[in-house]
This record gives structure tokens, C-alpha cells and sequence, in this order.
């Protein structure tokens, strides 16, 4: 990437000058002869590379970083009046006297020494004022470029953090059932545990990247749960819809996980109550329908630690961060009953 923006920078740079040397050249030709018009354009063309070559590869940056661009201004007006001295010098000691008509003496050189700085200040001014330009673009599009890379990393960064923050809480919670149901029943311990495996190996070897197939994250979806299902048994009742019919689909690993961990969390489980929770997830033309609900008994509680929690802050985060204008997320919490209805526009590759 640095090199091809290396070879466009001096590209443009020289077709600048180059241009700046033929028009130059057709203005001295029109009044001299051939050889005086080369001579006096290679001249001024040099001396004006030179001058503003110190103006914005010296001056100009060290006045960006330092942030003195009064004292570039001042540095800036010096150049151009150097400048326009050293373009009167050739316009009077090179145009004029190849033509004889300077007098002997140097006092009555001054009218035309100053007739030439007068007309060669405009010149000058635009010369200068042409390559700044083209150095400020090019400083802007370095600085954009930069920005744009700093951007990226600070959006990766914040992305691996909300995964991570959720990776753990996951993986605590399936090692406590195991760990009461080995003392219970040691089949269905075996079986989560095989459950659980399946959990870990998705996301130690998936969840690193942005995007994923959408039929490997809705069969980690469905891993959990079983494993909350079959926790529960038949405490709760549980219903459960997965369709994904484009194989080529792809979503962010791990974006639905505090949905369904929120609804197992906080279902009802008041004596003589049995709760229920049911999840669909469809994928359809490109977009994926997911829906959430569940019954709970403390609205309260639920309040204050579902719908502000740090599980679901994190997943509405993580949208406004890789779904912009790609989404549309409700949350719903009346008459017991708390629903969450996700509208979710999916990639049909695995680049961001």
C-alpha cells in the first residue's frame, strides 16, 4: 500500500513541474529566442524547486508539529519575496540585457529591477502557494489514512474486549452444571460435558474472527440451550425454532449469546409457577429474525440487572459497532413477559 501511494506522490509532484517548466517555457519563447527561453526556464524552474522544496518539506511540516503556523506564514511571505526578488533578477539581467537595453549604470537599474519584483510577485505567490497546496492534500490524505487504521484497531480492540467479557461468563456457568450434575447423575454430566466441548472448541477457534458462517454460531446457539434445557428439565418449558436456509450467510460470533443467557438467567421459577422461554431464529433473504422470550416474576430485579446489564450493554454495543444502520433491536419487559426481537441484515462473505 506505501509504495504504490509513493510512486502516485512523486507522479504528481513531477507533473506539476513539468507542466509549470512548459508553460513557462512558452511564455519566454514568445519574446526571446530559443536558447535564452531554455536557459531562463531551467533557471527559474530550478530556483523555484528549490525554494519551495525547503518550504514544504522543511518549514511546513516542522510547523504542523509544533502547531507555529503563524511563524510558517511569516517563514512562507520571506520565500515568496525571495523568490520574486530572484525572478526579477532573471527577467532583467537575462530578458532585458540580451536585448541591450539596461543602462551602464546599476543605480538606473533599480526601475527595472523593481518592475520585475513587482510583476513577479503574483507568479511567485501562486508558485508557492500551488505546492502547499498539494503538500496539505497530501498531508490530509496521510492523516485520513491514518486515521482510518486507527479507527480499525480501536474497533477490533473493542470488539475482542466484548467478546471477551462475554467468553467467560458462558464458560463458568456450563462448568457449574457439570460440576453439580457429577454428583447427580453422571450420564447427563457426560453428555454436557460433550455438550460443553463443543462450546469451548467454537470458541476458541471461531470467535477470533469477525464474522462467521451463521450455521456454526446457530448451532453453538442451540448447544446452549440444550445445556439450559436439560439443566432445568422439567422445571421449565422450552421452545426452541432455528432455520437458516443460506448457507453462505455470515454473522459476528457470539452477538445472540446474552439474549438467550438473559432469558434462562431470569425466567420464572417461583413455586408452583413453571416458566417458559421460547427462542426463534430465522434466516430469511438475507436477514436473520431472532426472537427471545420468556416469563420472569421479579420485574424489578429484571429491570434493573437484564435490560441494563452488562451482557446486554454489550450486544447493543457491538451492533452500533458492526451493524450500523444494518440492525433493529426491541426490548419489551410488561405483564411478566420480557421479549427481545432482533431484525439483523446479514454478510454474505467473512470480510468486514
Amino acid at each position: 500500500m506505501t509504495k504504490p501511494f509513493i510512486l502516485r506522490k512523486y507522479f504528481f509532484v513531477t507533473i506539476f513541474w513539468l507542466v509549470f517548466a512548459i508553460a513557462v517555457y512558452i511564455n519566454f519563447q514568445a519574446t526571446s529566442d530559443k536558447t535564452s527561453a531554455v536557459f531562463q526556464t531551467i533557471v527559474l524552474a530550478i530556483s523555484s524547486f528549490l525554494f519551495t522544496h525547503f518550504l514544504t518539506t522543511r518549514l511546513l511540516p516542522d510547523a504542523l508539529r509544533s502547531k507555529r503556523m503563524k511563524v510558517f506564514l511569516i517563514q512562507a511571505t520571506g520565500i515568496i519575496l525571495l523568490l520574486s526578488f530572484i525572478y526579477s533578477l532573471i527577467f532583467t539581467y537575462i530578458e532585458i540585457n540580451s536585448k541591450n537595453q539596461l543602462p551602464a549604470d546599476f543605480v538606473d537599474h533599480l526601475p527595472f529591477l523593481w518592475k520585475g519584483f513587482y510583476l513577479a510577485l503574483p507568479a511567485s505567490f501562486l508558485v508557492n502557494g500551488s505546492v502547499c497546496g498539494i503538500k496539505f492534500y497530501q498531508e490530509h490524505g496521510k492523516i485520513e489514512r491514518d486515521h482510518i487504521l486507527l479507527q480499525q484497531a480501536h474497533l477490533e480492540n473493542q470488539l475482542k474486549l466484548l467478546q471477551d467479557q462475554i467468553n467467560p461468563h458462558v464458560v463458568f456457568n456450563i462448568l457449574n452444571h457439570i460440576h453439580i450434575l457429577m454428583k447427580t447423575d453422571t450420564k447427563l454430566a457426560d453428555y454436557l460435558l460433550l455438550k460443553f466441548s463443543d462450546i469451548l472448541r467454537y470458541q476458541l477457534y471461531h470467535c477470533s474472527q469477525s464474522l462467521v458462517p451463521l450455521d456454526k454460531d446457530i448451532d453453538h446457539l442451540q448447544n446452549l440451550v440444550e445445556v439450559e434445557r436439560l439443566r432445568w428439565g422439567n422445571e421449565l418449558e422450552v421452545n426452541a425454532d432455528w432455520s437458516t436456509g443460506n448457507k453462505k450467510s455470515f454473522i459476528a460470533p457470539l452477538l445472540l449469546v446474552p439474549f438467550i443467557e438473559n432469558a434462562f438467567k431470569y425466567v420464572c421459577r417461583l413455586p408452583g409457577h413453571k416458566g417458559y422461554v421460547k427462542i426463534s431464529c430465522i434466516e430469511k433473504d438475507g436477514f436473520l429474525l431472532f426472537y427471545a422470550e420468556n416469563s420472569y416474576s421479579e420485574p424489578a430485579t429484571y429491570k434493573k440487572d437484564g435490560f441494563g446489564g452488562i451482557g446486554l450493554q454489550n450486544v447493543q454495543k457491538r451492533l452500533k459497532l458492526q451493524y450500523p444502520n444494518a440492525h433493529e433491536l426491541t426490548i419489551m419487559a410488561a405483564d411478566n413477559v420480557y421479549k427481545v426481537t432482533l431484525t439483523l441484515q446479514l454478510s454474505d462473505n467473512n470480510e468486514q
